[in-house]
Formats: C-alpha cells, structure tokens, sequence
C-alpha cells in the first residue's frame, strides 16, 4: 500500500489548479471522443431508412471506425513523440469535426463510410496524446485521479451521444443532428487551441525515467513482454465490452423477456455504473501500488456476475441492478488499469515514449471493439443469446491473466535490476 505525500507550501495551490485545468481540458477531449464513437450508430434507425441499410452494412460502419482507429491509434502514438501532443490532438478533433459535416452531407453509403472512416482516424489520437499529456504534466500524487477522471469523462461522452443525437434527429432529421456534432467538435477544437499552453511538456518532469537513455530503436518496446500482455488485456476486456455495447439489449430481451426499453435502460445503468466505479477507481488506484491485483479482483467478480447473468436464473427485476454493479467493477479496475500501462512505459524507456506506447496499447482497445461484433454476432443469429454473456465472462478472465503477466513481469524486472546492482 502506498500513500502519496502532497506538497505543502506556497505553490500547492497553483500547482493543484494547474492540475485541474490540465486534467478538465483533456477530459473534455476524451468526452468528445467517446461521443463521437456513437454519433453514426445513435443514427442507425435514420440512416437504415433513408439508405436502404442491412444491419450487416450498418455495422460495417461502426467496424470500418474502430479498425481505422486502431490501426491509426498505433501511429498516432508516433506522432504525439514527434510532433508533440497538443498538435495531434488538435489534428484529431478537427478530423471528427470534418466526419460529422461528411455525415450531415450524405447522398451515399460510399459517403457514409467516408464519414466513418474520416471518425476512424480522428479517434485514434486520442489515448497516446491524452495519456502523454496527463503523465507529463499533472502532479505524480494525482495521476490515479487523473486516469479517473479521464475515464468518468469518456463514459460521460458515451451515454450523452445516443440521447442527444436520437433527440435531434427526432426533433429537426438526422443531418441536423450530424451538424450538432460537428458544433461539438469545433467548441473542443477552440478549448485546446485557446488552453494549448496547459497542454505543454514542463520543463522538468516528475520522473527520473524521463532521464533514461533513448532506446536504440523505436521499435524496441515491441520486444517487452509486458507491453504485449497490455495490449492482450486491453483486446481481451474490450471484447467484452464490446459484446455488451452492441447486443445487451437483444441479450437481455431473449433471456429475461425484458421488454427493449427496459434492456436497453439496464445497458445505460450498466454504463452509468462503469462512469461511478471510474471515479471510485480513482481512490483505490492512489491508495494501493500492486494494481495488477486490483484488476484482477474486480474483473474476476464481473466475470462471475456476467456468468450469473449467462445463467438465466437472475429474477427479471434484479438485472437492471446487477447490470449497474457489473459496470461498477468494470469502471473501477480502470485507472488501476492505466497505471499499469504507465508502468510497463516508464520502467525500460521513460517518458520519451509515452506516446508509441501507449498508441500501441490502447489500439488493442479498438480490435477488440471491432472484433467482438464479427464473432458475437452469429451467435444471435443462430438464438444463442446466452452465449453471449458466457462470452463476456471468458473474455473477463482472459484480461485477468493478461493483467496477472504484466505484474508478474514487473516483479522479474525488479529481480534482475537487484541481481545487477
């Protein structure tokens, strides 16, 4: 267990507003993100209409985002080394800007996955950027609260697009609501233009890893185990989520005879329950250093209530709140889960390589939200809705191991530095 020490003193107060703008500006553009990642889906039932859609081409949009994003997430981490992060991240609001005013001009589905793809790319620079500038600049003993808030913010923008874009298009068509987005989209771009400076690197960092040598290649990380097993986590816990996301309310319709609006009001409450268990994560990351373990509890007790839930046997009026529990663990292991990812980095190459790295992490994040759709979704074809949750459940225990072999290859680091000195 480890308890930071804050600074006392004259410039705690300025360092703690410091922290706070840097921490609000970063998660506004984290919230734009996780909105825009639903603006085309929150869509479906209009562009399904005026389009002629299948659901199979449909969600051939939603995978064409994820696997641009993913792809582009693992170069974009490049960039934000090279060219800094407030460029980039400039760069990929204003491209989530442009795919919203792509959507609202439609006349195609060749135009539609344009809109999709133009999302893609402007979504991946998110994580590396984000995350590169929260371990630059914000305050060692607040760096747990910071992931924190970071993710409260996403969900935030998750549960927010499919209501304000299903009322907008109810209210004045789908192309209006498209043009709201964008309107998002350039209040995020002027917040990070107008606060650019809170965005740059200090001059000094709060780590003696940032002194490390540079690597000899910028490739090396890939020889790291523990990066693999991060980007394994991140793939495996995502296809969970995923699954989740995308067919709980069919789910939960075809096992419990829950009618869809109160299947689709436990999927909300499951995300609300994941935006609480965010910010409680926050308190339990800062508090105890071996966070391998605390993914580990709290995604072992979601796998279990996903199994529960796979069962059937759960009373129809506790779904709902076992849905928000279910979230509540998930949303918890979160930030213990990016300190992780903060310490497979700094361990062998410092801060110079925040960005490739966590680029290359967080796009396991995106194939996991484009691959769970392809494999889920013919098991509801063929009326296994069940299977789906059972599905969850082994993707929960598969990130528990990877998570247990990124500890584990902490501890041998640790041994062999001893063995060395």
């Amino acid at each position: 267990m480890n308890r930071p020490a804050f600074d006392t003193g004259a410039p705690v107060a300025a360092r703690r507003a410091g922290d706070f703008e840097v921490m609000s500006l970063v998660g506004f553009a984290h919230g734009t993100s996780h909105f825009f990642h639903l603006v085309i889906p929150s869509l479906f039932p209009w562009l399904m209409a005026d389009f002629g859609l299948s659901f199979t081409r449909a969600g051939t949009l939603t995978t064409a985002f994820f696997i641009v994003s993913g792809v582009g997430q693992a170069l974009a981490g490049f960039a934000v080394d090279r060219y800094g992060a407030q460029r980039v991240l400039s760069a990929g609001i204003a491209l989530l800007t442009l795919s919203a005013l792509t959507l609202s001009a439609a006349n195609s589905y060749p135009a539609l996955l344009a809109a999709a793809v133009l999302a893609g790319a402007g979504n991946a620079v998110f994580h590396p950027a984000d995350f590169t500038v929260l371990n630059r600049s914000v305050s060692p003993a607040r760096l747990a609260h910071a992931f924190s808030a970071h993710g409260v913010a996403g969900n935030i923008g998750w549960a927010a697009a499919p209501v304000c874009m299903a009322a907008i298009a109810t209210a004045a068509g789908w192309r209006f609501a498209a043009v709201a987005a964008a309107s998002l989209g350039i209040v995020a771009l002027g917040c990070v233009v107008l606060l650019r400076g809170s965005l740059a690197v200090p001059a000094s960092t709060h780590s003696h890893a940032a002194d490390a040598p540079a690597a000899s290649s910028p490739f090396a990380f890939l020889r790291v185990g523990a990066v693999w097993m991060c980007f394994i986590f991140f793939f495996a816990s995502m296809m969970g989520l995923s699954g989740l996301q995308n067919f709980a309310p069919s789910v939960l319709n075809h096992v419990y005879g829950l009618p869809l609006t109160a299947a689709a009001s436990a999927l909300t409450v499951f995300l609300l329950g994941g935006a609480m268990g965010i910010a409680a994560g926050g308190f339990l990351a800062a508090r105890f250093d071996a966070h391998e373990r605390v993914v580990a509890v709290l995604l072992v007790s979601a796998a279990l209530l996903a199994l529960s839930l796979a069962s059937g046997a759960v009373p129809a009026t506790a779904v709902t709140p076992l849905m928000a529990v279910f979230g509540f663990f998930t949303g918890t292991a979160t930030p213990s889960r990016d300190l992780l990812v903060r310490r497979a980095a700094m361990e062998r190459f410092g801060q110079r390589s925040f960005g490739r790295i966590y680029g290359f992490v967080y796009s396991g994040l995106d194939a996991g939200l484009s691959v769970a759709p392809i494999l889920l979704g013919p098991l509801l074809d063929r009326g296994m809705f069940s299977a789906v949750l059972y599905a969850v459940a082994l993707f929960q225990g598969l990130a528990v191991l990877a998570a247990l072999r990124v500890g584990h290859a902490r501890v041998e680091t640790a041994a062999a530095r001893a063995l060395q000195s």
